[in-house]
């Protein structure tokens, strides 16, 4: 069964190099059940935030926030980057680019 994220949830992101930040949930895009009422086999997008990773961010509330919105899950893409993941899942391997 597919677990569908909700509000507050802490999750992994990985960002556009493949590192990993923590960070929450701030909306959901998907749908836990299908029109039918049986549970939906498909994560949808959402949007999150985290702590910024660049030192120098900072204000008077501290280190900076970013957020970000539609990142999809880590089962719907087949790069090392640019999505979101449960804490227990294991990252997406790294993949080189393709040449052209």
């Amino acid at each position: 069964m597919v677990k569908h994220p909700q509000v507050g949830d802490a999750i992994v992101y990985h960002d556009e190099n493949g590192g990993f930040h923590n960070a929450l949930v701030t909306a959901y895009w998907g749908n836990p059940l299908t029109e039918d009422g049986s549970p939906s086999p498909y994560i949808g997008c959402l949007n999150l935030v985290f702590v910024s990773a660049d030192t120098a961010r900072r204000d008077q509330y501290g280190r900076q926030i970013e957020r970000l919105t539609s990142i999809s899950h880590g089962s719907t893409q087949t790069t090392h980057g640019f999505y979101w993941r449960w804490p227990d899942e294991a990252p997406n391997p790294y993949r080189p680019p393709s040449s052209v």
